[in-house]
């Protein structure tokens, strides 16, 4: 292992921490950690990490601050105690909050001399820095640019743009992506397992259904930017009798409906918002209209 790398530092060793910690390592960059509980460090400092006993030695110890925490409150508890070395750092914050959050973020530590970049990894701790991996960063670009080869190291940076919630947006947009459909593969489970048939026999169409469904990823994003949307195969009428059935099959079995119900509302109101003989797509106008616009 080569040490004429950058140093970085990393505070928050959770699993992704960790993670994060190990590929820094082995890409031979001097790495300073920092967790409330010591002991998480134990195994890395093992292998190379350099444990420090408070936040201000983390962030003193390297230009470059990884944070992997729950949330940006937490950012604020823990670099609070760190207020006066934070002039000339860059916060890699790859925790997850609301947009206006992360703006507010990056005021707080441009009030103390610090940027921002905003971050959101796209892959599983066991996947960082392995192929396919990337992690989205928005923030100012010459900074990005600096620290690019580094933060390199435990997935692609994508970079998305200068506003700093901008990561958030495309982190969270792809998180709402994934976290419905792991949702729907559980109530398609519950729908079969209700007649006795195993989620492991379904398991196999599922992952079929996953693919058909990403072949209208172009067309989607095609509507939606035209504000067009084609009725002439697959309408808006058609699609939500369907999400009426699965509504009534999953309380036929007894099963929770607040998701399938969930789906059947936009279609409703698409139908009632006049877009019943629309593509599937228009459901795309109730999403972006705000509730307190609505007249129902």
């Amino acid at each position: 292992m080569t040490t004429n790398e950058k140093p970085v530092t990393v505070i928050g060793l959770g699993p992704m921490g960790q993670a994060m910690v190990r590929k820094f390592l082995a890409a031979g960059h001097p790495t300073t950690v920092w967790n409330r509980t010591p002991s998480r460090a134990d195994a890395l400092v093992e292998e190379g990490a350099v444990r420090v006993a408070s936040p201000a030695d983390a962030v003193a110890a390297s230009e470059l601050i990884v944070l992997s925490l729950t949330d940006y409150q937490a950012m604020y508890d823990i670099l609070g105690q760190a207020e006066a070395a934070l002039a000339g750092r860059v916060v890699a914050n790859i925790s997850s909050d609301s947009p206006q959050k992360t703006r507010e973020a990056a005021d707080w530590l441009a009030e103390r001399g610090a940027q921002l970049l905003a971050g959101g990894i796209m892959v599983p701790a066991p996947m960082v820095g392995e192929e396919g991996a990337y992690v989205f960063y928005s923030g100012p670009r010459e900074v990005f640019d600096a620290h690019e080869s580094t933060l390199r190291v435990i997935g692609r940076p994508d970079y998305r743009g200068e506003d700093p919630a901008l990561a958030q947006l495309f982190y969270q947009a792809l998180l709402a992506v994934f976290l419905s459909t792991l949702a729907a593969e559980l109530q398609a489970a519950a729908l079969v397992g209700s007649a006795g048939v195993s989620a492991k026999e379904l398991m196999p169409y599922v992952r079929d259904n996953i693919g058909l469904a990403a072949m209208y990823v172009e067309e989607t994003g095609r509507h939606v930017d035209e504000r067009s949307y084609p009725g002439d195969l697959s309408t808006v009428t058609m699609m939500g009798a369907t999400a009426d059935h699965i509504v009534a099959a999953s309380r036929a079995a007894g099963l929770d409906t607040v998701l399938p119900e969930a789906i059947k509302s936009l279609y409703d109101r698409a139908i009632a918002a006049g877009h019943g003989s629309d593509n599937w797509t228009s459901l795309y106008e109730v999403i972006t209209r705000p509730s307190s616009q609505r007249e129902d």
